[in-house]
């Protein structure tokens, strides 16, 4: 069963991918927080909770807002990358990451 996930910024650019499942079988709970982890640092993200805490949710759409609409226009296998991560940590058949309302919907 394919999955979707859709990143839309406040432009009304969407970006629409379908995840197989022996794509997200490919990566582990751990390897995809790693990667998260990784981009959050890389691009400085900075934790919106007063008391650091950081979410998945938190950190799924901090990578998205901070890579910006162009990253995912420009170099789509990093796209794709970020789509197979978030779509293996939040576990749902169908995803909507609204980058411009800092929302995820399932």
């Amino acid at each position: 069963m394919a999955r979707t996930l859709t990143v839309v910024f406040g432009s009304g650019k969407e970006f629409e991918f379908t995840l197989a499942d022996s794509e997200l079988a490919a990566v582990t709970d751990d390897a995809a927080w790693r990667w998260f982890d990784r981009e959050y640092a890389e691009l400085d993200c900075q934790a919106s909770s007063p008391v650091g805490k950081v979410l998945v949710i938190d950190k799924i759409l901090n990578v998205a807002k901070f890579s910006g609409e162009n990253r995912f226009a420009g170099s789509a296998e990093w796209a794709q990358e970020f789509a197979r991560h978030a779509a293996r940590l939040l576990d749902r058949d169908k995803v909507r990451i609204d980058v411009g309302n800092a929302a995820i919907g399932f």
